[in-house]
């Protein structure tokens, strides 16, 4: 068992596949594939995290198929859909600078200069993949500067001005009223 804040969930366990235990999973990583690397892998049962070794997996058309240790059984293997996989913050691979994780992105302020002021327009509650670009989903918090949520395209260096993982906080280029 380990504290959920230590980590980051990359995936889940959507059904069984075949009769010998197998599962599919579905992998929030990129790529799809990079979910199989991990060596110490967490699963969720029963509101709990507890470790789990993928033995074998495989990428099967557009998901993952896994044998998990100790699961050799359909019907023990469908007992494990809908619970999410999880790995250590400190297990997932350094990213080049200037390059973040959703994880990283999530619960910042986000902040716009407009007219000379600093406004507050919420904070980042989670991300959208969109194919073209990721989207921001950033929610109204205390102190922003109004109650609308709004969508920013995830897009360095043309709204996405600054990220501050020190400070909790990024300032974007965006209409404040828009």
């Amino acid at each position: 068992m380990t504290a959920s804040d230590d980590l980051i969930t990359v995936g889940k366990v959507s059904t069984v596949y075949g009769v010998k235990g197998w599962v599919k999973l579905y992998s929030y990583t990129d790529p799809m594939t990079n979910l199989l690397e991990y060596r110490e892998v967490f699963i969720k049962r029963a509101g709990q995290w507890q470790p789990v070794k993928i033995s074998e997996g495989r990428r099967q058309g557009k998901t993952l198929v896994a044998s998990l240790d100790g699961i050799d059984d359909r019907e023990v293997a469908r007992t494990l859909a809908g619970c999410e996989l999880a790995v250590r913050r400190d297990a997932m691979p350094a990213l080049p600078e200037d390059e973040y994780y959703w994880h990283q992105l999530q619960g910042l302020l986000v902040k716009v200069t407009a007219g000379g002021d600093d406004l507050l327009l919420g904070r980042v509650d989670h991300l959208l993949e969109t194919g073209a670009n990721d989207v921001l989903v950033v929610k109204p918090c205390e102190g922003s500067l109004d109650d609308r949520e709004r969508l920013i395209p995830y897009v360095p260096e043309q709204f996405i001005r600054e990220i501050d993982l020190a400070a909790g906080h990024m300032r974007v280029e965006w209409d404040p009223e828009f």
